[in-house]
């Protein structure tokens, strides 16, 4: 990570903006702080992408909680569709329009850096951006999981006028997530692997939210009879349905019985994964935070 950092802030002199890429659906967490102390006072854009996957009933609230954090320049998009993805080259135009060049006056093109934690849609950004502007196809790979994107690339053309170039960095996350809450939001936009968290425990926290948030979408799409927060009961009703079943041996006094059980870790990864999809309905991870209840429980 501290290596990751120390490639950015090495690349600094060339850079006219910082774009930070996030996550919409945890708009006020889970935030890399490293960023601001280490990338200075650059102009800075906040991008919140997935904005089809998060409920923004509340975007006005969000915006001036952020403002409140002094982010006084956010976008949302969806970069998969384009949506809104053609404001951010007028504004970082302006943003830099309104800043000193240290060092890059004389240089006509203009240099953005892109920055995030890992899975928000930093790469997918770029290529909405070549699309929109010039007509082009990929020039980043991009994947639903984190660290796709492992080094700091070399400058990627994303507008002809203005002529803008854009740098594509690997995910960074903080080195200490400020609560267990937070760490769970994060795995559940697929910011760390999985196998790290926990699959159960993340189907566990996911279920918990979204009845907490009286999002019952998972008792349509798995055809339950009802909400439930009993996560094993859940995840037995999603693996018999999906056919997940596996037999067990199991010991008895008369001998060896196979006994056809649920395969739970199949179960959660499918949870997790139709949540992601976006098939559970939009989600708002921070309404906590947004309503004044930050998560209290902080990780050692």
């Amino acid at each position: 990570m501290a290596k990751g950092l120390k490639k950015m802030q090495s690349s600094l002199k060339l850079v006219d903006c910082i774009i930070e890429v996030h996550d919409a659906r945890i708009p006020l967490s889970g935030r890399n702080p490293l960023f601001q102390e280490t990338l200075g006072l650059k102009p800075h854009l906040l991008v919140l992408n997935k904005m089809d996957l998060a409920d923004l009933t509340e975007q006005q609230k969000i915006m001036q909680h952020l403002e409140g954090e002094g982010l006084k320049n956010v976008i949302f998009t969806n970069c998969v569709k384009d949506e809104n993805v053609k404001q951010i080259i007028p504004m970082v135009t302006e943003l830099i329009g309104r800043s000193h060049r240290y060092h890059r006056k004389e240089n006509l093109e203009y240099c953005i850096m892109v920055i995030g934690v890992p899975n928000v849609g930093k790469s997918s950004l770029i290529n909405s951006l070549r699309r929109q502007h010039l007509r082009k196809g990929k020039a980043t790979r991009v994947g639903g999981e984190p660290g796709i994107t492992r080094a700091v690339m070399s400058k990627i053309q994303v507008s002809e006028r203005p002529l803008m170039f854009l740098l594509d960095t690997p995910g960074v996350l903080a080195p200490r997530i400020e609560s267990v809450e937070t760490g769970l939001k994060l795995a559940l936009c697929g910011t760390v692997l999985d196998h790290l968290v926990g699959e159960e425990t993340m189907a566990d926290y996911l279920l918990y939210t979204l009845n907490k948030h009286q999002r019952f979408g998972y008792v349509q799409h798995y055809g339950l009879g009802s909400a439930c927060d009993n996560v094993e009961r859940v995840l037995k009703s999603v693996a018999v349905k999906l056919g997940k079943t596996q037999k067990v041996k199991v010991l008895t006094g008369t001998g060896n019985v196979n006994v056809i059980q649920p395969n739970y870790p199949a179960a959660a990864r499918d949870f997790l994964q139709t949540f992601r999809r976006g098939l559970l309905g939009s989600v708002m991870l921070d309404l906590d935070v947004l309503r004044g209840h930050p998560p209290a429980e902080t990780l050692p």
